[in-house]
C-alpha cells in the first residue's frame, strides 16, 4: 500500500507543487504526494508549471488548494518547505511525524532559478521521502 506524504508550504504555489509533481514521478510506485499551502494563493506560478509540464512531469489534477482541504487526509509524513510553513503548520488530527526540508522560494526571480529549485528538490528532498517512506 502506498504511503501519503504532504508537502505544505505557505502559498501552494511553486515550491510545494514542484515537490508533489517530483515525488509522484519519481517515487510514484511506493508515495502518493499532495501538496497544500498554509495560505495557498489558488494559482500555480506559471513559470513553475510550464517547466513541470516540460520535464513531464504535470498533471492536469495539480492545483494551489487550501490546507483544510487536506486536513483529514491520513498522512504517513509532513513535509514543510518553506520556514513560514514550519512555524504556522497547524496540528493535524492524525499525529504523523513532520520534518522541515527548506527551499528559497523562486517566485519573481529569473525562469532559470525554477530549474535550480526544481533540481535541488529533486536531489534534497526526494531521498528522505525514499528513506522515510520507501
Amino acid at each position: 500500500m502506498k504511503k501519503n506524504v504532504l508537502i505544505l508550504c505557505t502559498g501552494n504555489s511553486c515550491r510545494s507543487i514542484m515537490a508533489e509533481a517530483l515525488i509522484n514521478s519519481k517515487l510514484g510506485e511506493c508515495v502518493e504526494a499532495q501538496s497544500s499551502g498554509v495560505k495557498a494563493s489558488g494559482a500555480v506560478n506559471p513559470n513553475a508549471e510550464a517547466l513541470l509540464k516540460e520535464k513531464g512531469y504535470w498533471r492536469d489534477d495539480y492545483h494551489s488548494k487550501v490546507i483544510e482541504t487536506v486536513l483529514d487526509t491520513p498522512f504517513d509524513l509532513i513535509v514543510t518547505v518553506c520556514d513560514h510553513a514550519k512555524e504556522t503548520c497547524p496540528m493535524f488530527p492524525k499525529a504523523v511525524k513532520t520534518i522541515h526540508v527548506g527551499f528559497d522560494d523562486p517566485s519573481g526571480k529569473a525562469v532559470e532559478e525554477y530549474a535550480i529549485t526544481l533540481d535541488l528538490i529533486e536531489k534534497e528532498l526526494l531521498p528522505v521521502i525514499k528513506e522515510e517512506l520507501c
